[in-house]
Order: C-alpha cells, then structure tokens, then sequence
C-alpha cells in the first residue's frame, strides 16, 4: 500500500527523499536498499565509501536509490549526504527489524533497518524493488531452538520483490527454502538452476524456477500483481560470480570450526549469527567480507535493472490502455 496525501500529514509516516519523491511522482524505477550494512556490517569510514557505491550503482542504471533508515523517530525513504553520513558515524544507531519500529518512532529513536524493516517500510512508500546482501532464515538446529529469521514471514505478507544472493550461508539452507515454500514466497533463480550460498555462487539446492533477464523478472512480477493473490515477496536469487565467491573449501573448513565454538561457548539466539559472521571475517582474513560486497553490487545492480524494466513495462500497459480507451471522433475506439 502507497502513501496517501492524508497520511503524510500524521507525524509517523515516512519521510520521503527529493530524489525519491520526484522519481515516484514521474513513474520512474526506484531500488529500496537496506542500511545496516552501512551503520553494522563496516568499518567507518569504508561503510560511507560503499553506502555511495552502491546509490552509485542504482543511479547509473538510471534508478532512484532510496537507502531507508530511522532518524530521531522519523522513518526515511531515502537519504540525502549528510543523513547517510550520520548512518556511517553514529556510534548510537540501533538495529532495527520491523518489529522495532513503532518503538523507536515512539520513542525517537535513529537506528538502520534489516531486510524486514526495510521491506516493510519500502512497500508501505509503494516501492516494487528491494536489493539486499542476503536474507535471513531457518537456522541450524531449528528443531532444538526453533531459531527463525522474522525476515521470512514478513516476506510472506509484504508485496516487494528482493533481490538477494540467497540466505546467508551460516544457516540451513534446505529447511529456509522449505519454509519460503510453506509461506508462499515465490523464489527465482537469476540465470541459475540453483540457489545461490550467499559467499558462494551455490548451495547445490535447487531452485524451481529460472529467469535470465530483468524483463522475465517483470513480466513475473506483472502476473504476480493480475492474479491478484495474498500479499507476498518475490525473491531473485542472484549468485555471486564465481571469480568473486569465497573458496568453497576454506569457507566449510571455518564455518564448522565457527560452529563448533559457538557449541563449546554456549552461544545461543540472537548471539549466534554475529558471532559466526565475525569468525568467518576474522578467520578468512577478509575474504568472506569481499565476497559478501561482491554480492550486494551485483543484487543492486541488477535491482536497478529490473525495476527499470518494470516501470517500463507498467508505462507501456498504461499508455495502451489510454489508446484503447480513448474515443476517436467517428465515436469508434
């Protein structure tokens, strides 16, 4: 559901960029792009240089970047230079998932949002398109801690197309596609019959559907909306290249002694997955860190193609759908 002009009066409703506003009041392509990779995923100052990147990217494909973020209680749906500055410094930015939001509007709290937060608020703005690193999910050992990412049943009722590099590899890949199934959300593999491992091109799962263009991405996103079912994500499984990927070999070797640590540690809940992170950063020298940039250049590049492709396709029905509406002068259409 878009914005209404009354509820941009209420003092929670989103706050709109220039640059996105103007870009949705002429119909053209717009990327929602999440931010706690920029106030917790690095170092100050490369987090800045690769907030700017990545607006880069979706600029050069001709989109609107709308990086979203809460500020003093404010939702933003893009920022300008001095706000995404303030995401990249301020040693007092939450973390936020949707569930954090009223609080920290109520409360005028700042913090950068999750995928969930960032799909919803994304949609809430009327925003189609959203390019993120990788998703959250099932975790391992599910059936002792009955660990799930909220990412995934916020997908199932929020109308956005994701574009990800799968979920991330830390967690049980099978049992989170099993789960995207039980809630309906429609996952396509981006010129691969695989889902992607997120440091790595594959997870040797399957994916049962292929698409190998922004434009079949479209035209799936276009007989999503005519079916005109429940609400849910689509999500474009985008591998990291190859040449990009982190070694397979080094990356199983870390993550089972990771997994191993946090057994003997007692690490549980929400603990785990920074603590796995960390280790694979730490442990590979790096690597992993570049992998997982490599893969958000690539899912926003190509989210910056697709919603091109979409409002180029969404502008084509409607220009034909003035033509076969418009009366000629005979009084024939």
């Amino acid at each position: 559901m878009s914005l209404t002009a009354s509820d941009a009066a209420h003092p929670y409703t989103p706050v709109l960029s220039t640059e996105v506003r103007a870009a949705l009041a002429t119909h053209q392509p717009v990327v929602a792009l999440e931010s706690t990779v920029i106030a917790h995923g690095l170092p100050h100052p490369r987090n800045l240089r690769v907030a700017e990147e990545l607006e880069g990217l979706v600029r050069a494909a001709g989109a609107a970047p709308a990086t979203i973020a809460v500020l003093d209680g404010r939702a933003h749906i893009g920022l300008d230079e001095d706000a995404l500055e303030r995401v990249a410094t301020d040693p007092a930015m939450r973390k936020l998932g949707h569930r954090d939001l009223a609080p920290a509007l109520a409360t005028g709290a700042s913090g950068a949002t999750t995928v969930s937060a960032t799909a919803f608020l994304a949609a809430r703005a009327g925003l189609r398109v959203f390019a993120t690193g990788g998703l959250g999910g099932v975790h391992r050992e599910w059936t002792r801690t009955q660990d799930e990412s909220a990412d995934l049943r916020l997908l199932a009722r929020t109308g956005i197309t994701v574009v990800c590099a799968g979920v991330k590899s830390i967690l049980d890949v099978p049992a989170t596609l099993q789960r995207l199934e039980t809630l309906g959300v429609g996952v396509l593999g981006y010129g691969t019959e695989h889902f992607p491992g997120f440091y790595l091109h594959s997870s040797g799962e399957p994916v049962d559907w292929t698409v190998r263009t922004p434009e079949e991405v479209a035209e799936v996103m276009r007989a999503q909306d005519a079916l005109d079912g429940p609400a849910s994500a689509l999500i474009v499984a985008n591998p990291v290249p190859v040449r990009d990927q982190l070694d397979p070999g080094l990356h199983d070797r870390v993550l089972a002694e990771a997994l191993d640590a946090c057994r003997e540690r007692g690490i549980v809940g929400q603990a785990v997955t920074p603590f796995l992170l960390d280790r694979l950063m730490r442990r590979t020298e790096g690597a992993s860190l570049e992998a997982n940039l490599a893969a958000i250049r690539g899912n926003v590049s190509l989210a910056a193609r697709i919603a091109t492709a979409w409002t180029a396709r969404a502008h084509d029905t409607a220009e034909h759908s003035d033509d076969r509406n418009t009366t000629r002068r005979d009084g024939t259409r």
